[in-house]
């Protein structure tokens, strides 16, 4: 069995703050730590569901968050970005038999987490045919379109209330309840040891692969005017307001393409 995971630190346990996400940081080291624990749950409850290869993505800005030796050895680690659409599952293919996404968080518009965003800090909401998206759903249905299941995510509460809304067949770990710029932490060991068994559990019992959308209309509403005016400018989008552009896609992949060119 081959298992992916992709691993995001806004939506580890504890996390409330942008220092704890920023390498530079001194408040950073605790909750890389927790990062750490929570993939390496991941890939424990993988191994003993029967992965014998797992891929992973650090996921989270330099994509250097991760550490190769406190990882077991089924494990390949995809770090830095390549600049493929694919971004947070770079290397993601139809010959996985899941995608488990570890530490995601709420997005783009969306309460529930004081680190909510989706991709960038420049989107204020990112959506298809109006349904406002997280990178949860931006890369369950990238996996969809392949034939790919997502097993398991873990993150806040209102990114899992999200996800059950999407897909009741998914698992879900709840980290933290977001409350304005604070949030509710449960214990980061009862997390991990969660996120272990329910690992195992999903790939014992995957869910069929999410639907994607018959028609496509993206539409991206920018913090800044300016980056609107330039979003424009991408083959095929229209900017339709002082910071909104929209682009029509026949493809799942033209989305993430498209939001590739169109963050900064």
């Amino acid at each position: 069995m081959r298992v992916y995971i992709s691993a995001d630190i806004e939506g580890v346990c504890g996390i409330t703050h942008w220092d704890e996400a920023t390498k530079s940081c001194a408040d950073y080291a605790a909750l890389q730590q927790q990062m750490q624990r929570e993939v390496v749950a991941a890939c424990e409850g993988a191994i003993a569901a029967g992965a014998t290869e797992i891929r992973i993505k650090d996921a989270h800005a330099t994509g250097r968050n991760l550490d190769p030796l406190q990882l077991p050895r089924q494990a390949h680690l995809v770090r830095e970005w390549s600049g493929h659409p694919l971004m947070m599952v770079q290397e993601l293919d139809a010959s996985f038999d899941a995608l488990l996404l570890i530490g995601y968080h709420a997005g783009a518009g969306f309460g529930g987490n004081p680190l909510s965003h989706t991709l960038t800090g420049a989107y204020h909401r990112v959506s298809v045919n109006g349904q406002a998206l997280s990178e949860f759903h931006l890369y369950s249905l990238a996996a969809a379109a392949m034939g790919v299941p997502t097993g398991l995510v873990s993150g806040d509460a209102d990114l899992c209330a999200q996800v059950t809304a999407h897909h009741p067949g998914i698992r879900t770990v709840t980290t933290n309840t977001g409350r304005g710029r604070s949030v509710i932490a449960r214990h980061p060991l009862v997390v991990v040891e969660e996120i272990q068994q329910a690992a195992a559990e999903a790939l014992r019992d995957l869910p069929t692969p999410a639907p994607l959308p018959d028609t496509i209309q993206l539409a991206v509403e920018y913090r800044d005017h300016r980056d609107a005016y330039r979003g424009g400018f991408y083959p095929g989008a229209t900017q339709t307001g002082p910071r909104t552009v929209l682009l029509e896609a026949d493809a799942w992949f033209e989305v993430l393409r498209a939001l590739l060119f169109l963050k900064r």
